[in-house]
């Protein structure tokens, strides 16, 4: 062990049996009082190993059972190639939960280069996978570029992308600039993705420009445990001599 605190050290022989498999999910681990036997420590220092594979993710407390090796989580991953710019939440099942119009404010307005006041369609999903909520998209645009048109994001078919619509309404979106991020999960995305609010999420900042104009921008937020983002580059080839 060395220098290192026990607990770190009891964590370290319960984690190398769960990251090989030979402690398949849904198996019990043994109880606070026995690692304390078993390795000749302390009950509280067995709590706190297992408090720490929790943290981890490795591990979850059913109160009044025990510790359990968690099941690993079905990972979806967003290809950040996708030249369409689509619903936000592919390859999930989208639920679309309506488009409203909204006054910009706040940090909003500024990744949208516009005054507090300006009015925006606000339009939110869901990115479902069996049912149970992985991805919140929501996007923001100025409702000056299509408002009166047939080009708003209310009125746009089933699979028309921001590209497609935007441009159909003479606005020609020529980039897309992205931020990538954690930040701890807030209490209006919590109840829509049934998770705890506090808990950190993966945020996509993604913002549609027309030169240097912001037209649009949104954030895709996703559960860690589930979300990944998918990134190919591809890389220019120098000429032969």
């Amino acid at each position: 062990m060395g220098g290192q605190p026990r607990y770190l050290w009891v964590a370290d022989l319960l984690r190398r049996p769960i990251l090989n498999g030979e402690l398949e999910p849904g198996s019990r681990l043994p109880s606070r009082s026995r690692l304390a036997r078993t390795y000749g420590v302390s009950e509280q220092v067995s709590r706190h190993a297992l408090r720490l594979l929790v943290s981890e993710g490795l591990v979850e407390a059913r109160p009044g059972s025990g510790y359990y090796v968690r099941s690993v989580p079905q990972i979806h991953r967003f290809s950040r190639t996708d030249r369409s710019s689509g619903s936000g939440v592919d390859p999930l099942q989208r639920e679309d939960l309506g488009t409203c119009t909204e006054i910009a404010c706040g940090l909003i307005a500024r990744r949208l280069g516009v005054r507090d006041g300006v009015r925006l369609f606000r339009t939110r999903c869901l990115g479902m996978a069996d049912d149970v909520p992985v991805a919140l998209h929501t996007a923001w645009e100025l409702s000056a570029l299509t408002q009166g048109t047939l080009r708003t994001p209310a009125d746009a078919e089933p699979g028309t992308s921001v590209l497609q619509r935007l441009g159909a309404a003479g606005v020609t979106v020529d980039r897309v600039v992205e931020e990538v991020g954690v930040r701890p999960l807030r209490e209006p995305e919590s109840s829509l993705l049934r998770l705890a609010p506090g808990l950190p999420v993966l945020v996509v900042e993604r913002t549609h420009y027309q030169g240097r104009r912001p037209v649009e921008t949104s954030d895709l937020v996703g559960s860690i445990d589930h979300c990944r983002l998918l990134y190919r580059l591809s890389l220019a080839r120098s000429p032969r001599r």
